[in-house]
């Protein structure tokens, strides 16, 4: 019986599809480690015969998206594989990548989901995904509210370091929004390590009356915070029983971007 040519040829197709996953094994578990790693290192962790991690190694190398250093013998990530990634980055759309982990939280919590990042000393809204409900909260995109007194300014202010922080309360008036905005650095202060306590910031009713916010920060690949999510709605709906359960799903949702994103938090 005579051998079809689609027939011998999808053998050929299934081993390089064997031999590609391999690769990027290898590549992801280079990118991860801190430092470089050796064969043996590489070969165990990708489960792979020493002889064939070689194989695959050398394959790389060739295309510069590994390199091995000569005295130690230890393998690192290649030039290649950095401008792979550059390429990336310059293409990524932030508000697009997070449009699915944004429109799954609002199906589960049944409230508006919002992106905002930080410009100048405020937070910008960049991106929304509307509930379904009659009463909900809406920013208009392009939308600048102050960071002390709302969810997504507080979850950036939170992922500062110190001297970002103090940098910023020195250069802001903290003007109250409404009567429960914060009005001292001191109470910022304070309401910022709360936030970072407990992995979500809280606007309870500091940007506009009746209206709750629970929010956290995306990070980018250096571990700084590209922006933040929330999501918003009526007290009644928000309410304190609630909190805990939201402010997981928001925690959860900014992981989420942040891998997307190709970012890692701190």
């Amino acid at each position: 019986m005579a051998i079809r040519k689609s027939d011998r040829a999808e053998p050929e197709r299934e081993g390089q599809v064997q031999v590609l996953s391999r690769a990027l094994a290898i590549l992801n578990r280079l990118a991860a480690a801190d430092g470089g790693l050796s064969l043996t290192e590489i070969a165990k962790a990708a489960s792979l015969a020493p002889s064939t991690a070689h194989r695959i190694l050398t394959s790389l190398q060739a295309e510069r998206f590994v390199r091995c250093d000569p005295e130690t013998r230890s393998w690192t990530v290649g030039v290649q594989a950095f401008m792979a990634g550059a390429a990336f980055l310059k293409t990524r759309n932030v508000a697009q990548m997070a449009r699915a982990p944004m429109r799954s939280l609002m199906e589960r919590s049944g409230e508006t989901v919002n992106l905002a990042l930080e410009d100048q000393g405020a937070a910008v809204y960049v991106a929304q995904i509307e509930c379904r409900e009659m009463m909900r909260s809406f920013a208009r995109l392009g939308a600048r509210v102050p960071l002390h007194c709302s969810g997504v300014g507080k979850a950036l202010l939170a992922a500062m370091d110190e001297a970002a922080f103090a940098a910023f309360a020195r250069k802001r008036t903290l003007a109250p929004a409404t009567a429960r905005s914060l009005k001292s650095v001191p109470a910022l202060r304070a309401d910022i390590e709360r936030t970072r306590l407990r992995g979500y910031a809280l606007d309870d009713e500091e940007h506009a009356v009746g209206l709750r916010c629970v929010a956290a920060a995306v990070y980018d690949e250096q571990g700084r915070a590209a922006c933040a999510v929330s999501l918003s709605g009526p007290k009644a709906r928000i309410a304190d029983t609630r909190l805990a359960e939201l402010g997981a799903l928001v925690a959860e949702t900014a992981r989420l971007i942040t891998a997307e994103i190709g970012g890692r938090a701190p």
